[in-house]
């Protein structure tokens, strides 16, 4: 054999011992933490972190950064942690772009490292300045020890990128919960626009341990983080389901309502047929007696097309409905009283999940539409406690920033500080009544004990003072005064409302709003 031969043969031996070793890389990368923990999970009913990302992506979509990727600082956990714990990448979900991070816990709990950190980093880079949505697949124990104990470890954190934890809202960002989420995982779901959370999850600062450590007493996992407190108490979980694939699809529905980026439109879709049918019954759903409660889902059924009603926050902040729909195939943001929660009045948790609604609409040029009736705002010690004024100016400031197109429809009541809030005095681009609205500064019963406090009045008095502030709210007198621009019947609504959206279509900057509120913390 010649010298060139020998030297060819001994290249091709190179190149073959290089593919076996991609090839070993690849597998220990896909095995993830090995046959024994995969089965476990596969018996308790859990996708794992690459499963996960098989079910919410298009098929054949899915390309992966970071596979070869490993613990950099401790040498000895090279071989035991295969993608270092996070699986990263970009793919297609309904036939548009996206970027999605899937923890892998069966390696050292999906915990953060420099490495996995930089691969998450990327993913949120590329998506942000390509302009996709993000979605962020959380179960982590937290931070890596010992990989960030020590001077050297704290300077290496989480791979120092100064804008890990800052968001302007170029891109959607949603996020289930599926599993313990401490640290990084839990920041993120906190930053998304939407979170979604698996029943027997937690989302916390830290773990049950560290927190029982902290305050010297046994912390369980539900009550430190669990479903109900997050649905129910902090609002910090847009929906709760059973399975991993119940949430994985109400994220893509989520998306589906939502531009891929915030310089253009929301995808606009067909019209399902029958969804013209539903309005005619609106006088029937609706009382005309403002003290006889109804449910107002079903008033935002009858109006926006069919089965296109997607709620956010159902159990937190009851004295509101905010969801996402689709009104003659747009997308649109509902924010709607609820009389069945504390009458309509709202409180806190209402101002809170609305305010927060309206950012999130202004951000991505979705249309808001107004369902009014309320008595004003719960008041007293405890919602003062709270920080209930502040709370209410949040909710004010964030409406008079929105840049989208307002509608509002005045059903029954609008009273006080709460009418300006559900967009009246010029705070929708259009308000429309129903015969049936009242506008006051306040409800007439209340109004007459005030006027009357501290004085001795008789019954019939107090009736012919409550008689005149009666007639004094209908709607007639801000028709007159065009503090309203139409009074309609309460079956042309959605005709209304449609037409409105045509004639309020930001038509110059091409649907993009100006983005004011771009930056305002997710949680507040």
């Amino acid at each position: 054999m010649g010298a060139n031969e020998l030297k060819q043969e001994n290249l091709a031996d190179e190149v073959s011992a290089a593919v076996a070793e991609l090839q070993r890389r690849k597998a220990l990368a896909l095995g993830m933490g090995g046959e024994a923990k995969l089965a476990r999970r596969k018996a308790a009913g859990l996708l794992n972190a690459r499963e996960r990302i098989d079910y919410f992506v298009d098929d054949g979509s899915y390309i992966e950064t970071g596979m070869l990727g490993v613990s950099s600082v401790v040498p000895a956990d090279r071989e035991t942690t295969p993608a270092d714990a996070k699986v990263a990448g970009f793919a297609r979900v309904d036939g548009r772009p996206v970027g999605v991070v899937s923890n892998d816990f069966t390696v050292k709990g999906s915990s953060s490292s420099l490495t996995n950190m930089k691969k998450m980093g990327h993913v949120k880079r590329v998506a942000t300045e390509r302009g996709f949505p993000l979605v962020f697949f959380g179960e982590s124990s937290g931070a890596r020890m010992p990989d960030n104990m020590g001077s050297k470890g704290m300077g290496s954190l989480l791979g120092n990128d100064p804008q890990q934890y800052v968001r302007h809202r170029e891109t959607p960002w949603a996020s289930a919960i599926l599993g313990q989420c401490y640290g990084s995982s839990a920041w993120y779901a906190c930053l998304s626009d939407f979170t979604v959370m698996r029943k027997g999850s937690t989302l916390a600062v830290a773990s049950p341990v560290l927190a029982s450590l902290a305050i010297g007493q046994t912390v369980e996992p539900e009550e430190l983080g669990g479903w109900k407190l997050h649905s129910e108490v902090t609002g910090l979980v847009d929906a709760v389901t059973d399975t991993d694939e119940e949430a994985i699809d109400l994220i893509k529905r989520f998306l589906s309502y939502l531009p891929s980026h915030n310089q253009e439109s929301p995808p606009r879709v067909p019209v399902p047929e029958g969804s013209n049918e539903a309005a005619a019954k609106l006088p029937e759903i609706v009382p005309e007696n403002r003290r006889r409660v109804y449910e107002v889902r079903k008033v935002i059924n009858a109006i926006v097309d069919k089965d296109s009603f997607f709620e956010l926050k159902p159990r937190f902040g009851r004295t509101a409905v905010t969801a996402l729909a689709r009104l003659d195939g747009r997308t649109v943001g509902i924010v709607a009283n609820n009389p069945m929660g504390k009458a309509g009045a709202m409180d806190v948790p209402g101002c809170e999940k609305i305010t927060r609604f309206l950012v999130m609409c202004d951000s991505f040029n979705i249309p808001i539409i107004m369902l009014v009736d309320t008595p004003g705002f719960v008041i007293g010690v405890e919602g003062e406690r709270m920080k209930a004024p502040g709370k209410i100016m949040n909710f004010m400031t964030a409406l008079q920033m929105c840049s989208v197109p307002k509608l509002s429809v005045i059903m029954r009541k609008s009273y006080g500080q709460a009418y300006l809030n559900m967009g009246g005095g010029r705070n929708s681009d259009d308000v429309v009544a129903w015969p049936t609205a009242e506008v006051s500064f306040m409800d007439p019963t209340y109004s007459v004990q005030v006027v009357t406090w501290g004085r001795e009045v008789d019954e019939a008095t107090q009736e012919q003072l409550r008689a005149e502030m009666e007639r004094d709210s209908d709607v007639w007198g801000i028709a007159e005064m065009y503090a309203v621009q139409a009074v309609i019947e309460p079956q042309e609504t959605r005709d209304y409302l449609v037409r409105m959206l045509e004639v309020h279509e930001l038509r110059r900057t091409g649907g993009i709003g100006k983005h004011h509120m771009a930056a305002w913390p997710t949680t507040y």
